[in-house]
């Protein structure tokens, strides 16, 4: 009776009921978004995360009713719960199925609308809430606050992103959206921990200057551990080959290795977004060639699911912590100031965003000779919309600058929260519904293919004649085909492919021999494809 009696103190010290009660209430929801986002499948105007926000809203308020407006927190928000355990696993997939091709075709593009461009948001959002808000009756708020507004409502949302673009349908905007999405909310966390440890009385040319030094810095360190995650897991499969004995265990260590690589970098202080993303195109060109076929299979589907399950966690999270009346109550806020101070912010990341999606996509236009390599003025508009919606990113970052806030009073901290809730709320239902009806009538779904790779990539001849063409025109009149003159500017004009061609020739001599990869992986008996090959040679 004894040991019983133990076994339930134990029992009731870690399994708390109100938490089993809360998880039993979400993993029910989850359960109910996959199956009405099942029955929407073929509907346009709907997707999972709408689905999931809808429905953490009305759990919310049946919450809200059954304790007669007292209390609707089942869960409530956690920066690490999110952070830690929710972002790492989308974000992987995510850099795990992006066509790499179109991805790296466009990288130039994708960092200066994540980059420069997050940066021109940042500095207008600040500015706009530092005018306004005072006549809002905002009266704590510091310098510090301001900058911190601006860092807070230039992440846009990327996890939305994946769902209202189709990387089949839309390849050229899907890569530069959620690419851009990526780095634009690496840049968001950089500057906005970079506002928490700046000396905001002391601003100077100097200031700016690190500021560029310390995104530098995180950038590149960040990606090059991501990279050295993936090739690392690659050469440790490639030359163990776990599959001989468990494909358990190479599917367990391609996970681990990715979810270390993230955590390596939040440990190192580095952009944990920018490295797991990176871990997984490294692991998608090689250590998932290096398994056998049946863990090929399961990872794909596994990190799938995973990011799936976890993309509505968030969205649900997101919903019911909307209703939490304590916040509510806390702001003292009248209706008609709590929608004008969300429209002000709102009409900020309106402002914020055109002033430099269309400005960079025009600039990068004129630097473009061929016609069909242009971004038209209808991607643009569909690029400055789909980048308008604003997640549970933008949600961690309020809650970490204003809910400790000892510098401003608690009513405009709590002001702060509710607004930037109000404005993910609209800017996911509004615009998340509305973009793929908006996408087939702006861009009918002939002209969706923006820059085909078959057509505008200059042909293998071409490219293995690049540095040995003479011109010479004797060569005609022999039945020999005419060499161009300028391989240089057959260079300059094709860079992007160029560079692709010499990659593959780089990757194929020096890579893929060490690391393995599609057409590298050794021969080992044992392995599934090995027995099939066994079979067929006896």
């Amino acid at each position: 009776m004894a040991v019983l009696e133990t076994i339930q103190k134990l029992k009731d010290t870690f399994l708390d009921t109100s938490t089993i009660i809360s998880l039993t209430i979400f993993f029910t929801l989850l359960c109910l978004c996959i199956i009405i986002g099942h029955l929407l499948e073929e509907h346009r105007w709907a997707n999972e995360s709408i689905t999931a926000l809808l429905l953490g809203l009305i759990a919310g308020l049946v919450v809200l009713l059954v304790t007669q407006f007292e209390s609707s927190q089942i869960l409530v928000f956690n920066e690490d719960l999110f952070f830690l355990y929710l972002l790492p696993p989308i974000i992987f997939n995510a850099g795990f199925q992006v066509k790499k091709k179109q991805f790296f075709k466009n990288f130039t593009t994708i960092l200066l609308f994540g980059i420069v461009g997050t940066v021109i948001s940042f500095c207008l959002i600040s500015l706009g809430a530092f005018l306004v808000f005072s006549r809002f009756g905002f009266t704590t708020l510091t310098i510090r606050d301001y900058l911190a507004v601006g860092a807070i409502l230039s992440a846009t949302d990327s996890v939305c992103t994946l769902q209202v673009l189709s990387q089949d349908d839309t390849p050229f905007l899907y890569s530069v959206v959620f690419g851009e999405g990526v780095v634009n909310d690496a840049t968001s966390i950089v500057l906005f921990n970079t506002v928490q440890s700046l000396d905001v009385s002391n601003v100077s040319g100097l200031t700016a200057l690190k500021l560029l030094g310390t995104f530098l810095y995180l950038f590149f360190t960040s990606t090059l551990l991501g990279i050295a995650a993936g090739l690392m897991s690659a050469f440790i499969i490639k030359t163990l080959y776990f599959g001989r004995h468990s494909t358990d265990r190479e599917v367990a260590l391609m996970m681990l290795m990715a979810y270390l690589s993230y955590m390596l970098a939040e440990l190192l202080s580095l952009s944990g977004i920018l490295t797991v993303f990176f871990c997984g195109i490294v692991m998608s060109h090689y250590t998932w060639h290096n398994v056998t076929e049946s863990s090929r299979i399961t990872t794909k589907h596994a990190f799938a699911t995973m990011s799936f399950i976890s993309e509505t966690f968030i969205f649900l999270y997101v919903g019911m912590d909307a209703m939490d009346i304590d916040k509510w109550k806390a702001s003292k806020a009248s209706p008609g100031t709590s929608i004008g101070v969300s429209s002000i912010l709102f009409a900020l990341v309106l402002i914020g965003r055109a002033a430099f999606i269309f400005p960079i996509a025009n600039i990068s236009n004129c630097c473009k000779k061929r016609e069909s390599t242009k971004i038209k003025f209808r991607q643009q508009f569909i690029m400055w919309w789909a980048g308008l919606m604003r997640g549970a990113v933008t949600i961690a970052l309020s809650y970490n600058q204003f809910s400790e806030s000892t510098t401003s009073s608690v009513q405009d901290n709590a002001r702060m929260i509710t607004s930037t809730i109000i404005v993910v709320l609209f800017s996911t239902v509004v615009f998340g519904s509305i973009t793929k009806p908006l996408i087939e009538a702006v861009l009918p779904r002939h002209a969706n293919t923006n820059i085909s790779d078959a057509t505008d990539s200059p042909s293998l001849e071409d490219l293995r004649l690049l540095f040995l063409e003479t011109g010479d025109p004797s060569e005609e009149g022999n039945g020999q085909p005419s060499r161009r003159k300028s391989s240089f500017r057959l260079l300059m004009t094709h860079t992007t492919y160029t560079v692709h061609h010499f990659w593959r020739k780089f990757d194929d001599k020096f890579m893929r021999p060490v690391f393995g990869g599609r057409g590298f992986v050794p021969f080992v008996p044992g392995s599934p494809s090995g027995a099939i090959e066994e079979e067929q040679t006896t």
